[in-house]
């Protein structure tokens, strides 16, 4: 697995944005777009878990008090 250590959410999204165009031109020899598919596989799964860990910081709100609680939105009746 290649390395993934310092890029930013951004700079992996970009990186997967030209993984897809460059699978989808269909001008790229068997042994290069599997492993760019490889690639571009790793980062989606970097980009899931970012977007997963950001989302359950957003899911608790913390209290003027410190303490933590969970975040909801309640259904207009």
């Amino acid at each position: 697995m290649s390395k993934l250590t310092g890029l930013s959410f951004e700079e992996a999204m970009e990186e997967l944005e030209k993984i897809v165009d460059k699978l989808e031109e269909g001008d790229v020899p068997l042994e290069e777009a599997i492993n760019t598919y490889k690639r571009g596989m790793e980062l989606s799964k970097f980009c899931h878990d970012k977007l997963k860990n950001v989302e359950e910081q957003l899911a608790e709100i913390v209290q003027d008090n410190g303490q933590k609680e969970a975040f909801s939105i309640g259904e207009e009746e």
